[in-house]
């Protein structure tokens, strides 16, 4: 199934902690970064989990307190209701700044004050409302109480320990980096965080990732309207015939599956320059489901 999907890129496949595939198609490569587009989204949550477990801040922390002056003197005052728990959750309540608003919010002066400003289409913890900006929010929030960019605490806190290299990738008018797309992870370096996620956060003997994050983060909380798919903190939930699973999941196939009970880590990248068909994550799953776990089950 994998050679009749002609997008796809680059397959890794570990078993038990090893690694059991590795393809690569059209001249990609497992070692060379690529976009993996709003499976960033999952990266960025998840350096999220670290901060507050490291005291930066609690996830039921209010934004305004963290953000002050850089929230537009004309927001909506329900802004100051709004959780770091709420923007990991796509519950912020704010119009989303994907799909038809995503071009003017990339193209305004000061992206920030452009999300904080959308008008309201719900309250805070309300319904899911995917929005590349709630991710931007919380990368903005992670560079202002930490001193350091949102590269350097990827690479100081996920790449440095799990043995990777985070280039630099687009930022905002700002300076601030890009906290919901455009993220360069090499396929490599996705299924080493995937494996250490799946292993509840922990490489060897160290834990990188607080367990209670994830544990938080893989339960549902929402679902999409979109497309059907529940959501965590960060993470889409949901279960391959049998199997529970939890997955990030970026633009055109860039997919990581963590199935914990059969101890197998999937990752996916693909093309991002062809045209793309609706429904096209249910591609992805279909060769999960039909072409891979079935090798798995038996054993």
């Amino acid at each position: 199934m994998a050679d009749a999907t002609p997008d796809l890129r680059t397959l890794l496949i570990a078993h038990r902690g090893m690694r059991v595939a590795a393809r690569t198609w059209r001249g990609a490569s497992l070692e060379r970064p690529t976009n993996i587009k709003s499976a960033s989204k999952t990266i960025v949550a998840t350096l999220v989990g670290i901060a507050a477990a490291r005291g930066l801040f609690s996830l039921d922390d209010r934004i305004a307190l963290i953000l002050g002056r850089l929230i537009p003197q004309d927001a909506d005052p329900r802004v100051g209701k709004i959780t770091i728990r709420h923007l990991l959750g796509m519950r912020a309540g704010l119009q989303s700044t994907s799909g038809a608003n995503y071009g003017r919010w990339v193209s305004s002066r000061d992206w920030l004050a452009f999300i904080l400003s959308r008008p309201f289409t719900d309250e805070p913890g309300g319904q899911m409302i995917y929005s590349t900006g709630n991710s931007h929010i919380l990368g903005v929030i992670l560079a202002r109480i930490s001193g350091q960019t949102l590269r350097d605490l990827t690479q100081a806190w996920l790449g440095t320990p799990l043995g990777f290299s985070v280039p630099a990738w687009s930022r905002d008018p700002q300076g601030y980096y890009f906290g919901g797309n455009d993220m360069a992870i090499a396929p490599d370096a996705l299924l080493a965080f995937g494996e250490c996620c799946r292993n509840m956060g922990r490489r060897g003997d160290r834990e990188i990732i607080p367990q209670g994050f994830l544990v938080e983060a893989w339960k549902p909380a929402v679902r999409s309207t979109f497309s059907g798919q529940l959501y965590g903190l960060g993470w889409w939930i949901g279960e391959a015939p049998g199997e529970p699973m939890v997955f990030a999941w970026g633009y055109g196939g860039q997919m990581i599956y963590l199935l914990p009970r059969l101890e197998l880590t999937v990752v996916m990248t693909s093309d991002v320059d062809v045209p793309r068909v609706p429904g096209q994550v249910f591609t992805r799953h279909a060769l999960l489901t039909q072409g891979i776990l079935p090798a798995f089950r038996a054993t």
